[in-house]
């Protein structure tokens, strides 16, 4: 076998990654029963944020690494499907796209300092999808819910745009925040529970090593 043709092989199965093989099984050879709740509100001294950036699998470590950060959910927002399993969303007709919220104490980390670390995360020039992943459902985009968050994640973008690190534009949309649909619980810190699925996925898909190149360290490595 070719090795370009077995790496294709390699890709394909470990990329299942954020695709509909990873649904666990019923034990009778079919999906098990998914479903998506809403998120709780952020609770009294505890503020929250949503980043998506591609395959949410790969958004949660970095992000829950990061002291003053109390939990982080992977899950749906940016449609308009009530309660979207994770295979409509990966149809693409629902609208939403992968993302995370992450629940943090604002006395111990920033709002900005969570954009900044979100830039470092994904490539914030590809408003298509991320890396392996195409389509709406894994397109990039900056969820606010105050007139304050939309200016520090504009002016973080800007100021990412102006220090040239990428050749092309940033084209990262900062866009109001809607229902955050909490993912089936079998999605949640999957770089955890399938970490050898998860490190393939990660490097194989180019997320790892784009970073890298482009950062220098690629956050979402464990």
């Amino acid at each position: 076998m070719k090795p370009a043709t077995l790496l294709s092989l390699l890709f394909a199965f470990f990329c299942a990654a954020c695709g509909a093989s990873a649904a666990p099984s019923d034990g009778n050879g079919s999906a098990a029963a998914e479903g998506t709740v809403a998120a709780a509100p952020a609770a009294p001294g505890e503020a929250i944020a949503i980043f998506a950036g591609g395959c949410f699998w790969c958004m949660e470590g970095p992000f829950e690494a990061k002291g003053g950060v109390s939990e982080v959910l992977s899950g749906y927002t940016g449609g308009t499907e009530p309660h979207p399993t994770y295979h409509q969303v990966g149809s693409g007709s629902t609208g939403h796209t992968e993302a995370v919220l992450v629940r943090y104490d604002p006395k111990q980390v920033t709002y900005k300092q969570l954009v900044e670390l979100y830039w470092r995360t994904m490539n914030p020039t590809d408003a298509g999808g991320q890396f392996a992943d195409r389509g709406t459902q894994y397109r990039p985009a900056i969820f606010v819910s105050t007139p304050e968050e939309r200016a520090t994640a504009e002016a973080s973008r800007a100021e990412l745009e102006a220090e040239k690190r990428f050749d092309e534009p940033i084209v990262v949309p900062v866009e109001q925040a809607g229902i955050f649909w909490v993912a089936e619980d079998y999605h949640q810190d999957y770089y955890k529970t399938h970490a050898l699925n998860y490190s393939t996925y990660r490097s194989l898909s180019g997320r790892k090593g784009f970073l890298t190149k482009k950062w220098g360290i690629d956050v979402g490595s464990h």
